[in-house]
């Protein structure tokens, strides 16, 4: 068990005992030897009040308590440290230096920050950190040639073929012929839960309601039976905004705002976020998503219910086989763990730690 300084825990005691509404909320300084729990408070209060002279501090006891450890966890961490660079571009490199000495095994986390960061001269602030990090010189070279994108370039879903494309392929393909499985290190926000993580990390940061947008617009996703991915992302992206914006009433009518400009696909699921936060009915929302995934479970993908097309080039059969793997492969370990707030899961969990 990590010793806990008894100043930081006094610095704990006094946040819970003033509570959680973001116009109430004391940015407490951090002792870099301080828990993780007493770092994630900072975090979620920061934005109410901005102290940014403690943020090295603060992520030194991230790499300390090895919160990286495991990156698809880590997603909400990464994205504050984000935000903080790139809220600030005047002083941008003295923080970034501030981070050093970093662990070895954690020096991605700076890389890939500072390509998140916003700032215009991301890139030559990167090339100026390379040599403390030669280890990462491979994927510095890939965010500074553009092979790996920033945050605001991961589009939403990956492009899908077109009927000809389709086509072409069911006609094409020799289907005696073994191909070679590759792995798939395409980044889209419908395929990486995490970077639903990051884009919450930035707002705790910056307060911009860039990444506020980015979320909106997944929230069809939680209507979809398309795949497991895009229902387990739009899922958590309906019951996150609906979460915070209950303690948050700043995103709360930032919501109400943007409510009458969004299009039909967005605007049910956003009025339903509006009215589960106004109402404090969290439960309805995840009640919701979990009969989602049941009906997914018992009756399939849209996808795979509608072999029309694949019926007509007569590889209905395995059209279905692979669809099926596809919507039902992981179904076991997808909404119920998300929306119960498993604690493997970084956004969730470090929700379920502010309340």
């Amino acid at each position: 068990m990590r010793n806990v300084a008894l100043a930081a825990s006094v610095v704990c005691l006094s946040i819970m005992a003033i509570g959680w509404p973001a116009s109430a909320a004391v940015t407490p300084d951090i002792d870099p030897h301080a828990s993780l729990g007493v770092v994630q408070q900072w975090i979620y209060n920061y934005r109410a009040k901005p102290d940014y002279a403690h943020v090295p501090a603060a992520v030194r006891v991230l790499f300390h308590t090895q919160t990286f450890r495991e990156p698809e966890n880590a997603g909400i961490y990464l994205g504050f440290i984000a935000g903080a660079i790139g809220s600030n571009p005047a002083k941008a490199e003295q923080l970034v230096n501030s981070f050093f000495p970093v662990p070895p095994e954690d020096e991605w986390v700076i890389v890939r920050a500072i390509a998140y960061s916003g700032l215009p001269d991301w890139r030559n602030l990167l090339r100026r950190i390379e040599p403390k990090m030669p280890g990462r010189r491979v994927m510095i070279d890939g965010y500074l040639s553009s092979k790996l994108p920033t945050l605001w370039e991961i589009p939403l879903e990956q492009a899908r073929p077109g009927t000809f494309d389709k086509i072409r392929s069911a006609f094409t393909k020799n289907p005696f012929k073994k191909e070679e499985k590759k792995l798939d290190t395409t980044l889209s926000y419908a395929g990486n839960q995490d970077l639903l993580d990051t884009l919450w990390g930035y707002y705790f940061a910056t307060g911009s309601h860039l990444p506020i947008l980015r979320v909106m617009q997944m929230l069809p996703w939680s209507k979809s039976r398309d795949t497991l991915d895009k229902l387990t992302v739009g899922s958590m992206a309906r019951y996150t905004l609906a979460s915070y914006a209950v303690r948050d009433s700043e995103l709360r009518e930032f919501l109400r705002s943007e409510l009458p400009n969004q299009p039909a696909p967005i605007k049910a699921p956003l009025a339903e976020v509006i009215e589960a936060a106004d109402t404090v009915q969290l439960a309805a929302v995840r009640k919701d998503a979990l009969a989602a995934v049941e009906e997914l479970k018992t009756k399939g993908s849209d996808a795979r219910r509608n072999l029309d097309f694949w019926g007509q080039v007569g590889v209905g059969a395995v059209a279905l086989g692979c669809v099926s793997a596809a919507a039902l492969g992981q179904i076991e370990v997808g909404i119920p763990c998300v929306i119960g707030g498993s604690a493997s899961q970084g956004l969730l969990s470090f929700w379920e730690k502010q309340q």
